[in-house]
Order: structure tokens, then C-alpha cells, then sequence
């Protein structure tokens, strides 16, 4: 009897640990939820290991579900999956299985670490894992493991519209061996390798991304879709 009731105690438990995951997520796909549209000005600056990149300032647009366009006079080094696929993957309940796996400490701040399972075989993404702050329901990090790009950290910043989950500044630390860059920066790459006769194993690069001037469920990112 002892043990069987210590089997259902067990049962129970991770029942409601997959349910606190579950309504953790839940509350952050929420709050994205309530983005229509939006549009806002970025300012782009990519450091990849043995390259010169020039700073780069851009305009994004977006349209639920998930259209998103980007305009810049220049060569804009942005990865997709941190600037709209991850809202999109959870928008989709029924495509991942969460878990909680406990708490870790972010500054000062005391976050939620919960992990999401693709259901499908053939999904690019592997594993997402989720930094989220509770009590204001937002994403403070995130960990995305790909098949075509490696894995890709994520760091957001709110301010002024943290509310509709929109971060004033994303930090993206990338895998430079997987990640796609633009055809002539990836010949830069190349040749610098080529020329460089020091061992270098630092394979990371960062994105940081500032955004301002937010319009949000104006109109103004639909109509670029039209």
C-alpha cells in the first residue's frame, strides 16, 4: 500500500511539474499574442571572429502570424529563428512536449528554466529551452538548438513595451560553423581563414539588436504586407 501510494504521490507530482511548465509557456505565448502588427527602427552591430562588419541601422516589419520583412541599405546579419520563428513555435501548443527543470538565477532576477521538445521527427528545431521571469511572464533567455544552425543564445532586455513582449535589445551569440551568413560575408570568413596562420577556436560571434520608435497594432506592419 506504502509503495503504491508513493507511486501515485510520484505520478501526481510530475503531473503538475509538466503543468506549471505548460502554464509558464502559456503566459508568454499570451502576451506575444497580443501583437498584431508592429513595426520599429533597429540598429545592428554583428562582431564574427576574424571579419570586419559594419554597424547597421534597419527598419523591421511584422504581421501576425508570423510575416516578417526587413529593410536596410545595407548587409543586415539577423538570425530568423530569434527574430520571429521561436514566437511562432510557440504559438503551437500541440507541436512540443515542456518540462520544468527548475530554477536558475539570472542577474538578479530568479527564472524558470523550461525546456521544449518538438513532437515532430522532422522539425529543424531540436530543443528550445526557455529562461522565463514568473512573475512578469517574459523571456529573459533563450537557447535554440537547430539542425541547420547550431544553437543560437538569446538575451532580451524590456523596457517601455514588456507588456507585448517586445525587448528594446536582443543579444545573440551564435555558432559561427553552422550559422548561414550572408554569401559575401561568408566569403570574407573564408578568406580570412585562409590568410590567418594563428589558431583561433573562438567559433562564436554576437548580434546585438536595438530596437526603438515601436508602433504597435497600428497598422502600419500590416500594410507592408498587402
Amino acid at each position: 500500500m506504502k509503495l503504491l501510494l508513493l507511486f501515485s504521490l510520484l505520478i501526481y507530482g510530475q503531473l503538475i511539474y509538466a503543468q506549471d511548465a505548460d502554464a509558464l509557456v502559456a503566459a508568454v505565448s499570451s502576451k506575444l499574442a497580443l501583437v498584431k502588427d508592429y513595426t520599429a527602427d533597429m540598429h545592428i552591430k554583428a562582431q564574427v571572429p576574424l571579419i570586419k562588419i559594419d554597424e547597421v541601422d534597419a527598419k523591421v516589419y511584422f504581421k501576425k502570424p508570423n510575416q516578417i520583412k526587413i529593410e536596410s541599405k545595407a548587409i543586415a546579419i539577423l538570425p530568423k529563428q530569434g527574430m520571429g520563428e521561436l514566437n511562432q513555435f510557440l504559438a503551437n501548443d500541440k507541436a512540443y512536449t515542456t518540462a520544468l527543470n527548475g530554477t536558475k538565477m539570472l542577474g538578479d532576477v530568479k527564472t524558470s528554466v523550461v525546456s521544449l521538445m518538438p513532437n515532430s521527427e522532422n522539425a529543424d528545431i531540436i530543443l528550445v529551452k526557455l529562461w522565463i521571469d514568473a512573475q512578469k511572464e517574459l523571456i529573459l533567455k533563450s537557447q535554440i538548438t537547430s539542425k541547420t544552425n547550431g544553437t543560437l543564445d538569446v538575451l532580451y532586455y524590456y523596457g517601455s513595451h514588456a507588456k507585448y513582449g517586445l525587448p528594446y535589445k536582443m543579444v545573440f551569440t551564435i555558432d559561427v560553423k553552422k550559422f548561414k551568413l550572408p554569401k559575401s560575408v561568408a566569403a570574407d570568413l573564408h578568406q580570412s581563414k585562409k590568410t590567418n596562420t594563428a589558431s583561433n577556436n573562438n567559433q562564436t560571434g554576437t548580434i546585438v539588436i536595438s530596437m526603438r520608435n515601436y508602433v504597435v497594432n497600428q497598422g502600419a506592419g500590416s500594410k507592408h504586407f498587402n
